[in-house]
């Protein structure tokens, strides 16, 4: 079939290569006129890398990088609340991986054009319009061309513009009223250099991870952070842009954090280029899928980038998708896709707004009121591990002892 895919993200680029491996002739549009590695750190959960390892991009990735040991997650004051494993030797039949999301979307972009042809990524193609019949579907672009293919894939972001003519009443992005602050900056490592942590509450929380394998192969670490305050200010959704530039006024939230392998003020006085982004999402969708034209990533569930499965969820979108067709192909193959992803990515979009595995953190803030308490004379181990166990099990990432598990 021919399949044409708007939006040359990851979880675009990922439906291409899984699409191409499974016969489709696979055509993807870009609105941009020039891919240039934008975004800082992403996390790609096990179960998602599971997926890149299947077609053949494993060494690849373990040479840009870190295989996340572990999460952890702290408090203000440096405590240790909870380390969530995420390593294969914790179990999991492929690793997490910590890595800057232009990277990786390069990788995917050269392996596309390699496997592909170069013909078959075009860029400056920004969708303005689409219509469809028996026969298959028609795409109209804003630049004046114009292509036919069997099936239309919208993997367009969150300023989807499939999504748009799919659902032309829906109402505005939701926000909760958390900006963020985000940049990298190379410096010594922190603790063994794979762990990633998160600290704080839901009103002022830090999240830091090193991104970059070919840094630790020099004894040194670029380290990603993320700096989350609560505003209660309305934002729209023209906010969501990751180039917007940030200021340095956030800066004084975390002047109290105490860590016992980082410095954090000096870490973001330090970083040279700091962007901001509002913490906004979607209300997931009732469907996604008419005719010959569905949703994937961001286009179809936008989240709130809590537990790493904003890429990850995309990337098993792309997965489903490929895999749906091959069993049943045309509109029905959509249908099929959109019943075994949607009731998932909706549960991970509704727990994402509750804080996801990130409820520890409130537990705990409501506790501990300085650095003398003990963690472990407030909190149980069996409390903080429901939480966890059961995020992993809605996310849908499990430890296995077995490959054929994942």
């Amino acid at each position: 079939m021919r399949i044409a895919i708007a939006g040359a993200g990851i979880g675009g680029l990922t439906a291409a290569l899984c699409l191409h491996e499974a016969g489709h002739d696979v055509r993807v549009f870009e609105a941009v006129e020039m891919l240039r590695p934008l975004g800082v750190g992403i996390n790609i959960l096990p179960h998602a890398s599971g997926v890149l390892h299947g077609l053949g991009l494993g060494d690849a990735l373990d040479q840009m990088a870190i295989r996340t040991r572990a999460i952890e997650y702290r408090t203000r004051f440096g405590h240790l609340i909870q380390s969530d494993p995420r390593s294969v030797e914790a179990g999991f039949a492929y690793p997490q991986y910590s890595v800057h999301r232009g990277e990786l979307q390069v990788l995917l972009v050269d392996m596309v054009r390699a496997r592909l042809g170069r013909d078959t990524l075009a860029t400056g193609k920004a969708l303005a319009s689409f219509g469809q019949d028996a026969s298959g579907v028609h795409i109209d672009f804003v630049d004046g061309t114009s292509h036919d293919s069997d099936l239309l894939v919208g993997a367009d972001g969150f300023h989807s513009q499939v999504r748009r003519q799919l659902h032309p009443s829906e109402g505005p992005a939701h926000y909760e009223g958390t900006m963020m602050w985000r940049g990298a900056s190379l410096q010594a490592p922190f603790a063994d250099g794979r762990t990633m942590f998160i600290a704080g509450d839901h009103d002022v929380k830090f999240v830091c991870y090193p991104i970059s394998a070919r840094a630790a192969q020099q004894g040194k670490a670029l380290v990603n952070w993320v700096a989350e305050v609560r505003r209660d200010l309305p934002r729209a959704a023209e906010e969501a842009d990751w180039t917007r530039e940030g200021g340095r006024d956030f800066i004084a939230h975390f002047l109290g954090f105490r860590m016992p392998d980082i410095d954090i003020a000096a870490l973001l006085q330090g970083t040279q280029a700091v962007t901001r982004y509002p913490m906004i999402d979607r209300d997931p969708l009732p469907w996604w899928t008419r005719g010959r034209v569905t949703l994937l990533g961001d286009a179809a569930h936008p989240m709130y980038p809590i537990g790493a499965n904003g890429a990850s969820q995309a990337i098993l979108d792309a997965r489903a998708l490929a895999d749906a067709l091959a069993a049943r192909p045309g509109p029905e193959g959509l249908l099929a896709y959109e019943a075994a992803r949607l009731p998932v990515t909706t549960e991970v979009v509704l727990n994402n707004r509750k804080s996801g595995p990130e409820r520890v953190l409130d537990i705990a803030a409501a506790r501990v009121r300085g650095p003398e308490d003990r963690i472990e004379d407030l909190l149980s181990a069996t409390e903080l591990e429901e939480v966890a166990a059961s995020y992993r099990q809605i996310a849908g990432f499990v430890r296995s002892s077995s490959r054929s598990e994942a």
